[in-house]
């Protein structure tokens, strides 16, 4: 059953392979299906954080089979990028580069960027959410036994909030703490309520 008229005739495709964007639609009780396909995630060096998600995620969209779309279709793509000092940080290529991400986070502020994207037939239009994130000053022993254990690589800045490191780790945020995991899930659902697919 849909929470909202506004939500019951649209047809909601999720186009991420992430599980915790996957687990965030669920627990607003939104109706959708997950389509998994490929895409070159290739951006301009010259763009910011903001700028950068954007490209990503916007990326995605047009990448989206079109041929699986009907005219009621709302695909929803996202991409999130975690900066340090004007400095991006994409997922680890192995856990070497997670423990140095890490060490690089310790002890500092950080901002989390997710952008997401609604493709109908019709129109596109994106969207994107800010979080600062503060770690307290992390340990070797903390860093290897995290990265170890949890294997971070498919995470934007070599962590994931809602995990151990997080739940040690992180003194205070500044902004929406489901955004971190991946999702703004305050602003999506704003939006998909007032998204036209004609």
């Amino acid at each position: 059953m849909e929470i909202l008229s506004c939500l019951s005739e649209k047809d909601l495709v999720l186009a991420s392979q992430s599980p915790r964007r996957k687990q965030l639609l669920e627990e607003i009780c939104v109706h959708f299906r997950t389509v998994f396909y490929h895409t070159e995630e290739i951006f301009p060096e010259n763009l910011n954080a903001i700028e950068t998600a954007v490209f990503l995620s916007e990326q995605k969209a047009n990448d989206f089979p079109k041929a699986q779309m009907k005219k009621n279709t709302i695909v929803i793509t996202a991409d999130t990028v975690v900066s340090i000092d004007n400095q991006l940080l994409g997922k680890p290529k192995d856990q070497q580069e997670a423990k140095q991400m890490l060490h690089l986070l310790s002890g500092k502020c950080h901002q989390v960027t997710t952008a997401f994207t609604l493709l109908s037939l019709q129109k596109i239009r994106s969207s994107y959410a800010v979080t600062n994130v503060y770690f307290k000053h992390l340990s070797e022993q903390e860093i290897d036994y995290y990265v170890n254990l949890y294997k971070p690589l498919d995470k934007a800045g070599a962590y994931g909030i809602q995990e151990w490191i997080g739940k040690i780790g992180v003194e205070k945020i500044e902004g929406s703490y489901f955004n971190v995991m991946g999702l703004p899930i305050h602003l999506l659902y704003s939006e998909l309520c007032t998204f036209e697919t004609k």
